[in-house]
């Protein structure tokens, strides 16, 4: 039966040309490169405002909390976080200014702390590279500010500062920004929501791959 908007053909035409392709590959036959479509729109539509208020509602939609503070809020509100998951020691990002970082709390500096004496702590303190709207993702570079690789994977809770200004609209913005990084080798963790995974009847599992908790503080202003 045919389709009715055409697709049916199209897709029997798409599987015509990989089916040639695979039965001229296994017969030795040198394939003519395929073009791959660039067209996509690499820039988010979205203003600045809208981008960071995009960015909040994705956040939240992954059983994340967002914060809206004031820069001169944060240390105090790190500090209500930690009393609200019982964190009373953490450790804190190298690249982490004097001003984030709260009275009150056990603060670990990370002398290339290993993976046993991380899980002992309650949690860690971050910065990021930047952040994307569109997905609520976070990009963490393993730059100073972000921290290494461990730090954000082995503690179960991760409080994490993403400032206004490091909201960008779409993932091809957000790549487009992270080359140097990736030149220069360093990992690129993507971060969306805490970490989680379902079992074998599909009951969500949190906290297998990284933390458990993620707290978002959104810095504005």
């Amino acid at each position: 039966m045919a389709s009715g908007n055409g697709r049916g053909a199209g897709t029997s035409a798409a599987r015509a040309a990989v089916l040639a392709r695979i039965r001229a590959a296994t017969r030795g036959e040198a394939l003519e490169p395929v073009a791959v479509p660039r067209d996509y729109a690499t820039r988010s539509p979205l203003e600045a405002a809208d981008r960071v208020d995009r960015f909040a509602e994705r956040v939240a939609e992954y059983r994340a909390s967002v914060s809206r503070v004031a820069e001169a809020e944060i240390a105090q509100r790190v500090v209500v976080l930690a009393r609200e998951r019982g964190a009373r020691r953490i450790v804190v990002a190298p690249g982490v200014p004097e001003a984030w970082r709260p009275d009150g709390l056990e603060l670990v500096a990370d002398r290339n702390l290993a993976a046993p004496a991380l899980d002992r702590l309650d949690g860690v303190l971050t910065g990021c590279a930047l952040a994307v709207a569109e997905t609520g993702t976070i990009v963490l570079d393993g730059a100073a500010l972000s921290g290494r690789r461990a730090l954000t994977l082995v503690p179960d809770w991760h409080a994490c500062i993403v400032r206004a200004d490091q909201v960008v609209g779409s993932v091809p913005e957000a790549v487009a920004a992270m080359g140097e990084a990736a030149a220069e080798g360093r990992p690129l963790t993507l971060v969306s929501g805490p970490s989680a995974t379902s079992d074998s009847e599909l009951r969500r599992v949190e906290g297998v791959h990284g933390p458990r908790l993620l707290d978002v503080l959104l810095v504005e202003g």
